[in-house]
């Protein structure tokens, strides 16, 4: 195990004595590093010992690491080319990029239908004058402006994804435009998240829970007695005393939210977070939160994004439409409501 993760990863297990079938039960174990995706990764898990465990959370951290500094928008990496990359050759050539980052785009263009357009990598142009002004506005809140709507209407031209190139023969990625940029991170965190999770399980992970900044997914059942993990949907009401609005049971699923709460600023008193309808150009103003159960993390953190930018009615139809995806919505005032089956999974079961 490297020296940099040895000093970023806690480890903590707490050792049972009871039995299972005659069988030793497995130890929990827990671990948490930084620095990826610009949040906090956490895993807990049930293994044989605690050298399985630092075996598997380091797989998971050097595949996370992998993912993160391919879908990076901000930095360079020696001898890796990656979304930056491909924004910085916007116009000019087509870029060669590894297969990992061909993957993320084929799945994006796909949710891009899907969600009729509310997820749109191809968003850059008008997501940087939203990042440019909040952390200017982060950084001197008195002084905290919004953004003029025709720039944002004149960067808009600039979002057709299909003028995002994919070559999937020569694995290169080409944007026709040169004003456009793909910004991943409505959906790049959650496919991450699930091709490590992926990843882990081939690699003998059988039993844990890994969070990604609150992308949350469940490999397997919880420990020895195959019960189900109990995750906690966030409360987006930070001033609160209750952190957690609901628990769910999942085994080999994810739960995702899309908030108010993640990425904003204050202008004039009023919140704006990061979550850009492409209609409007504005921060959806719908709810607090959105939050989506699903098999995959990928798809769970798309279907967030349009959860949370459409009118319920409309989204409501929306996820009911979706086999085997559930939801549910935080409102302004506080209320909650949820997709049709959402709330069976609420209710704690005897064993898996």
């Amino acid at each position: 195990m490297s020296k940099k993760i040895i000093a970023i990863i806690l480890l903590l297990a707490t050792v049972f004595n009871i039995t299972s079938c005659g069988k030793p039960e497995k130890k929990r174990y827990e671990a948490q590093f930084l620095e990826l995706f610009d949040t906090v990764t956490q895993i807990v898990a049930y293994s044989d010992s605690k050298e399985e465990f630092t075996k598997q959370s380091q797989l998971v951290y050097d595949t996370l690491k992998e993912y993160h500094q391919l879908y990076d928008i901000y930095n360079d990496y020696p001898g890796i080319n990656n979304i930056k990359t491909i924004n910085d050759n916007a116009g000019i050539k087509p870029v060669k990029v590894d297969r990992k980052i061909i993957d993320l785009l084929l799945f994006s263009k796909k949710w891009y239908k899907n969600t009729d357009g509310k997820l749109n990598i191809a968003l850059g142009a008008v997501l940087k004058i939203w990042h440019k002004h909040r952390e200017e506005g982060l950084a001197d809140e008195a002084n905290a402006t919004l953004p003029n709507m025709e720039e944002l209407k004149e960067a808009k031209k600039h979002t057709d994804i299909n003028k995002v190139i994919i070559d999937e023969t020569n694995s290169t990625v080409f944007l026709e435009d040169p004003k456009m940029s793909l910004d991943v991170g409505g959906v790049g965190k959650g496919y991450a998240t699930e091709q490590v999770c992926l990843n882990a399980a081939k690699n003998g992970f059988t039993s844990g829970l890994i969070s990604v900044g609150g992308n949350v997914r469940a490999i397997g059942s919880k420990g020895s007695q195959q019960e189900m993990w109990n995750v906690g949907v966030q409360n987006p009401d930070k001033e609160s005393d209750k952190n957690t609005l609901d628990i769910v049971y999942i085994s080999d699923m994810s739960l995702v939210s899309s908030g108010v709460y993640e990425r904003y600023y204050i202008v004039n008193g009023k919140s704006y977070h990061h979550i850009i309808d492409p209609d409007t150009l504005f921060p959806a103003d719908n709810y607090l939160q959105a939050t989506i159960l699903c098999k995959d993390s990928g798809v769970a953190d798309a279907t967030a994004k349009a959860a949370f930018i459409l009118p319920f009615d409309k989204a409501l139809e929306y996820v009911n439409s979706m086999p085997d995806v559930e939801a549910m919505w935080v409102f302004k005032d506080g209320s909650i409501k949820y997709s049709d089956g959402f709330e069976k999974y609420l209710k704690k079961p005897d064993k898996k």
